[in-house]
């Protein structure tokens, strides 16, 4: 954990959230900014700054990420329509928050290319 982490602060409950799916690996809340009906963060309970920075240690807890994607799309009834699962990657990638999360965007159409 990162104590200036604001996904840390949200796993530690310093920080409110509005939970969706937990389990041992991943914890997944409601984003506060939403860009559809449904925009769930999905972030894992290791601080890993970026995907790029997950290594070979770390592929159960990415796999997770996205079980915990399908768990919530399922939940969410985003499966039959189809959903987005996003994961952006750095200042060109426009991550804002530097802890890995996915995001998973659903409950209306989605335009192409994404931005």
């Amino acid at each position: 954990m990162q104590g200036n982490c604001v996904f840390c602060n949200i796993i530690s409950g310093i920080e409110p959230s509005v939970a969706v799916y937990s389990d041992d690996m991943v914890y997944a809340f409601r984003d506060i900014k939403p860009i559809a009906p449904t925009h769930v963060l999905v972030i894992p309970r290791k601080h890993i700054p970026r995907i790029v920075d997950a290594d070979g240690k770390d592929v159960e807890v990415v796999a997770r990420l996205f079980h915990a994607a399908h768990e919530i799309a399922r939940q969410e009834g985003l499966s039959d329509d189809g959903y987005r699962c996003v994961i952006n990657c750095g200042h060109h990638g426009l991550q804002t928050i530097y802890h890995l999360h996915l995001h998973v965007i659903g409950g209306r159409s989605m335009a192409w290319p994404p931005g």
